[in-house]
């Protein structure tokens, strides 16, 4: 097994690469900004070192200084977590031409699948069902406007690079399509470097489902699928399996489908396939090359630790798992904690906490990195750690989540605990009669 390993990343996702890590006893090397030296995963990894001030572009994007601290600590491997670096190719290409193992798929695979377009030709040539729209990025407003004809409206226009809805916009008809085509275009530019868009079909109530995969050289595997469709701004709140809308037949095809694409693609690694899914039909909408911020629900239902597979694919190349090894039981979900005000357009709210408990009890876990005297800054995303249960059903999950979020007491910044009471006690949410749009259309925050 490897020796060391350096973590790429900070907060809530580095803490837990690290307790994975030490189970597998591997000495770990935490990196962080001017700003994180007293932060949870900087105390429990084995050594530190700081790459660089405060900005993400001087310290977690810094490739040099994360180049120096591999060499400086002896590092192994680097493992990058989720954001940041995690599907940065050019990133992972550098580890490769260095002999340093980058835990995740190859530089190849990582830019090939973080290119929307060209994910959605991979998943069409291996027979998953794709959404109708452009074949490819479009420049030019009078070839997009034929398209977007075509296509009929609704409509949407995403950036080629983009996620987390920059540089997406809904058009609903053909008179705002000019504009709103210019301005994605230009905010593709502002945050992806790349003004490259491409459209494609808006579903009015799509939910949003994705299966989690390992994959080795020997074989993939799926561990079933989370549905992730309470968003606000298309950024995830909650995250839940299995999902309430599909039966087994769908389900089946999903997963068979699927893995046949990460199989066929050579992938090796954890990784997540996305689809849109409405009336009865999915449709492929991305592939995460990497671990995902809602991940701990699947270890919930299946016991398997996605972290350890990851370094273990990556050290042996090849997955221990044998699909019958994967029976997943019972109901999880996952409430992010985001340092925001809800009342106030949810603005961040750093600043230091106060007096702070953490809920725990029976099939009750906390993925975090925060603690009493810890000062949350303004600097980086705002989600300071996760709160997931584990339930016979649906209805033990949401009611031991509801149990776990009124033990939980974070004083001195402004958190969205209440929030997700709110939303869990919605007729909505516990009937699961909601899609991706539901918070955006209704005023149920």
């Amino acid at each position: 097994m490897f020796k060391k390993i350096l973590i790429a990343n900070r907060g809530e996702i580095a803490v837990r690469i690290i307790r994975a890590c030490k189970e597998w006893g591997i000495a770990t090397v935490a990196i962080h900004s001017d700003v994180d030296r007293d932060s949870m995963h900087v105390r429990l990894a084995d050594e530190s070192i700081c790459v660089g001030p405060h900005q993400p572009t001087q310290s977690y994007l810094n490739i040099p200084a994360i180049m120096s601290a591999i060499e400086l600590t002896g590092s192994e491997a680097v493992h990058p977590g989720y954001g940041f670096l995690s599907e940065n190719f050019e990133f992972a290409k550098i580890l490769e031409e260095n002999n340093i193992k980058f835990i995740g798929p190859s530089s190849n695979l990582i830019k090939m699948m973080g290119d929307k377009i060209e994910a959605k030709k991979v998943a069409k040539q291996y027979g998953l069902p794709v959404i109708e729209g452009s074949d490819g990025g479009i420049n030019d407003i009078h070839e997009a406007k034929k398209i977007s004809q075509k296509v009929g409206f609704p409509l949407l226009i995403k950036a080629s690079g983009g996620g987390g809805g920059k540089g997406m916009k809904i058009v609903n008809k053909i008179d705002e399509f000019e504009n709103l085509f210019l301005l994605a275009k230009q905010e593709a530019k502002k945050f992806f470097g790349n003004d490259e868009v491409y459209i494609e079909k808006f579903f009015q109530n799509p939910r949003h489902i994705e299966v989690q995969v390992l994959s080795g050289k020997n074989r993939t595997v799926h561990l079933h699928e989370r549905d992730c469709s309470v968003q606000r701004r298309h950024q995830k709140l909650i995250e839940e399996t299995p999902s309430p809308v599909l039966n087994n037949s769908i389900r089946e095809d999903l997963f068979n489908k699927t893995v046949s694409m990460v199989s066929q693609i050579g992938y090796e690694g954890a990784g997540t396939v996305e689809f849109i899914y409405e009336d009865g039909m999915f449709y492929f909408l991305e592939m995460n090359t990497r671990v995902q911020v809602e991940h701990p629900v699947t270890e919930m239902v299946t016991g398997i630790d996605i972290i350890k597979e990851q370094i273990w694919i990556a050290y042996s190349g090849n997955t221990a798992l044998k699909q019958s090894d994967i029976n997943p039981r019972g109901h999880a979900i996952e409430c992010r904690i985001n340092a925001e005000d809800p009342s106030n357009n949810f603005q961040p709210s750093p600043g230091k906490i106060g007096m702070c408990h953490q809920p725990s009890g029976f099939r009750t876990r906390v993925d975090g990195s925060i603690y009493q005297g810890y000062k949350i800054t303004p600097y980086y995303d705002s989600m300071i750690c996760k709160v997931i249960t584990h339930g016979r059903n649906r209805e033990e999950a949401i009611q031991r989540m509801l149990r776990s979020l009124d033990e939980f007491v974070i004083e001195g910044i402004t958190t969205t605990i209440d929030l997700h009471k709110i939303l869990l006690n919605n007729k909505k949410f516990i009937k699961s009669d909601f899609n991706v749009s539901w918070l955006d259309k209704e005023k149920v925050i």
